[in-house]
């Protein structure tokens, strides 16, 4: 009688685990059995997708490159002529400039699903969810804000896998920057951040750039400024950084010629910096240390690499896939050995 009653309990188990599972499949499926995801933008809007998108427009370079680092490319119907990275993203149609989107485009692509920015406009945004398309707002301002968003385009894209991958492979990157900057032990060195010449212009708090500077184990020359500002020669010249970084890449000819670069160590005023008389002047990409993109992993790494000589870069690892935890399958499996077993043990 008491295996009876065992065998009994354990079958109740079994059924009521497949049905949990059953039940935990279809809450993300609609009446058309479409996969149906609810996520939460950076713009705090809840947008439910409905349906595994197969036509997706960036309409934010940055985006672009999130896309295509989650393997994505395939499905990418439109970008901004803007969208210069990777190469490939030349070859797919565009629907106007980052903030001169052309709504026309935009309809004529016929997309699932949208991912925008901030700079997009609001108006424009608004417009487009007005004709019914739904509209993902991308707006990172930090790392940990741009690993957040690989997640949630992954979420957004049944990319998940993919980006738990991603944000892996990052954020041991990160790690391993953060384990470079302890081995210098002279101190952390001020740096000022050039993005324009003529006048002055740097980055202060509240930027991607600041953040590089601050985790690659520096400390911002102008860390008390709120984002981008213009400083006069005299405030540059008394600030006197241990090391400058200056932009390069957008608005710079193929040439390898830099205007900002040329200017700085070719101004007779400026030769009394440390910076300039030690050549610890460097030149770094625009987009890769301005885009919320995975590329921003890359400056950190580039930047360590300057204010921590002798130390070992860091690089990124192998891909590997995260652990992960047994779930509602392995509950249906333990229940189906617990019967098994009382099956034989009855024997």
């Amino acid at each position: 009688m008491m295996w009876n009653r065992l065998l009994s309990l354990a079958l109740a188990v079994f059924i009521v685990s497949i049905i949990v599972v059953g039940t935990v499949s279809a809450s993300h499926l609609d009446s058309d059995d479409k996969m149906t995801v609810t996520v939460i933008d950076d713009a705090r809007k809840t947008i439910v997708v409905r349906g595994e998108p197969q036509r997706i427009v960036s309409l934010a370079p940055s985006n672009t490159e999130i896309l295509y680092a989650l393997g994505l490319e395939e499905r990418i119907a439109a970008v901004t002529e803007r969208c210069d990275y990777p190469l490939a993203a030349a070859d797919k149609p565009k629907i106007g400039g980052f903030s001169t989107v052309s709504i026309e485009r935009v309809i004529a692509i016929e997309p699932d699903l949208i991912f925008a920015a901030p700079a997009n406009s609001e108006e424009v945004i608004n417009r487009l969810r007005t004709l019914g398309m739904t509209v993902v707002i991308l707006d990172p301002q930090t790392i940990d804000d741009v690993l957040h968003d690989i997640e949630l385009v992954g979420r957004a894209t049944g990319q998940e896998e993919e980006a738990s991958t991603l944000i892996e492979g990052l954020q041991a990157r990160v790690e391993t920057v953060a384990g470079t900057t302890t081995e210098n032990h002279d101190g952390r060195p001020s740096v000022a951040h050039v993005i324009w010449h003529d006048p002055l212009w740097i980055c202060g708090s509240g930027t991607f750039q600041n953040e590089v500077i601050t985790m690659a184990g520096g400390t911002n020359a102008f860390g008390s400024v709120n984002g981008w500002s213009i400083v006069s020669q005299e405030e540059f010249i008394t600030a006197n950084p241990d090391y400058i970084l200056v932009s390069s890449g957008s608005g710079m000819d193929r040439d390898e010629y830099d205007a900002i670069y040329n200017y700085i160590i070719h101004e007779p005023r400026l030769q009394r910096l440390d910076a300039v008389r030690d050549g610890r002047i460097y030149v770094i990409d625009a987009d890769v240390v301005s885009r919320g993109s995975p590329r921003i992993v890359d400056a950190l790494e580039e930047v360590a690499g300057y204010l921590n000589p002798g130390t070992t870069r860091a690089g990124a690892p192998e891909e590997g896939g995260a652990a992960r935890s047994p779930g509602f399958g392995a509950i249906v499996l333990i229940s189906a050995l617990f019967i098994v077993f009382l099956i034989r043990k009855k024997e």
